[in-house]
C-alpha cells in the first residue's frame, strides 16, 4: 500500500485452464487487500491480462509481473518471504513479527498452485498457516493480507479508476468516472465486479 514497504505476491505454478479462475483469483484478492504486484507463472498472460484490465477499469496502482524462473526472484528478495502454507506456524502466533518485519523493508508472499519445493520452506523467512487445515490459497492470502495491514486496506483509495462501486444495502451500482454516468442496478457491468467476465 502506499507510503509502505511494498508487499508483493509470487503465485508458483500455474496449469493452463485448470487454474485460471484461481490464479485470477489470487491477483485479484492482492490487488484488493493492499499488495503493491503480483508475480505470475508466464503460463499465467490470461489471468495477467484479466488482472490488468480490472486494474484498469477499477484502479490502482497495482503491478502485474509474469516471469518464467521465480527462484531469482525468491532468492534475491531484500526483505522478508513469507511462505502461505498448511504446514506452517499459526498465523495468529506469527503475525506481529511478519508486521514489525514489513515496518523494516518489503514483504513477498509465496503461495503454490502445485506442490511446493522444499526450496521455498528453507528459504522463507516465515512459514505460515492460515489454519492447518487444507482450504483456498485464496483464502489464505484474504486472511494474511488483511491481519498484515490490520484492516487498513479497506478503507484505501483507489488512484486512476474508470469506475467505482457504490456500496449499497441492496442491489448494485457502479458509476463511470469518465463521463459520472451509472451502470444499471442489479447488473455487473462487463462482468467487472465479479472478474469473471
Amino acid at each position: 500500500m502506499q507510503g509502505e514497504p511494498e508487499v508483493a505476491v509470487l503465485r508458483l505454478g500455474h496449469r493452463p485452464g485448470r487454474d485460471d479462475r484461481m490464479t485470477t483469483h489470487v491477483g485479484l484478492t492482492a490487488r484488493a487487500l493492499g499488495a503493491d504486484r503480483v508475480v505470475l507463472p508466464d503460463e499465467a498472460s490470461g489471468p495477467a491480462d484479466t488482472i490488468r484490465d480490472i486494474t484498469g477499469r477499477f484502479g490502482g496502482p497495482f503491478e502485474v509481473e509474469v516471469r518464467g524462473d521465480w527462484r531469482p526472484l525468491l532468492r534475491d528478495w531484500a526483505g522478508v518471504v513469507v511462505h502461505l502454507t498448511m504446514y506452517g506456524l499459526p498465523v495468529q502466533e506469527v503475525e506481529a513479527d511478519v508486521r514489525a518485519d514489513h515496518r523494516e523493508g518489503p514483504v513477498l508472499v509465496v503461495l503454490g498452485a502445485e506442490k511446493v519445493p522444499f526450496e521455498v520452506y528453507d528459504r522463507a523467512d516465515h512459514n505460515v498457516g492460515v489454519t492447518n487445515q487444507p482450504h483456498s490459497e485464496v483464502a489464505g492470502l484474504a486472511v494474511f493480507l488483511d491481519r498484515l495491514f490490520e484492516g487498513r486496506e479497506l478503507d484505501r483509495e483507489w488512484a486512476d479508476a474508470a469506475r467505482q462501486v457504490v456500496p449499497q444495502e441492496t442491489g448494485k451500482k457502479v458509476v463511470s468516472l469518465d463521463d459520472e454516468s451509472s451502470g444499471e442496478e442489479g447488473q455487473d457491468p462487463d462482468g467487472a465486479a465479479s472478474a469473471d467476465g
